[in-house]
């Protein structure tokens, strides 16, 4: 099961990605943006064997309620094969709904590891511009980005 902290947090990246994410592949999912956002970051903090462990146990658990993500893999480098595919070969929506388990799992495991306000940290790192660390106050918008 996703934690929900996990899944909240994952919508509102996801959303706020898919709303100010700017890349030079049109086609690349929200949810590939985010997780090579967070990629960057850890593999400084626990190098790149210690995160394709993690990505690769996220993975697994996203499976069992996403089956749909049995055809991503984590590379020797860490990185997603497959997860662009994904949302050709089934329905956007359902890809869309794998991608989020998945980022969620990833930062459920990470803040297992290293606890929820260290994980929360390297989010903001990621995403700067956004508000997400204090999700509950509701200070500001899901997607509004600081002034």
């Amino acid at each position: 099961m996703v934690p929900t902290e996990s899944l909240d947090l994952t919508r509102r990246l996801l959303a706020y990605e898919a709303i100010t994410g700017k890349t030079s592949e049109p086609a690349q999912s929200a949810a590939l943006r985010v997780y090579e956002k967070l990629r960057r970051p850890l593999f400084a903090l626990i190098g790149v064997a210690d995160f394709r462990s993690l990505a690769s146990r996220a993975l697994t658990l996203a499976q069992t309620e996403a089956p749909g993500l049995s055809v991503v893999q984590v590379t020797a480098d860490g990185s997603l094969q497959g997860l662009g595919e994904l949302d050709q070969q089934i329905e956007k929506d359902l890809a869309e709904e794998g991608g989020a388990i998945l980022i969620a799992q990833l930062l459920g495991l990470l803040s297992t590891f290293v606890g929820i306000a260290f994980a929360l940290r390297l989010v903001q790192d990621a995403w700067p511009d956004a508000a997400f660390g204090d999700h509950n106050s509701g200070k500001r918008g899901e997607h509004e980005p600081t002034r």
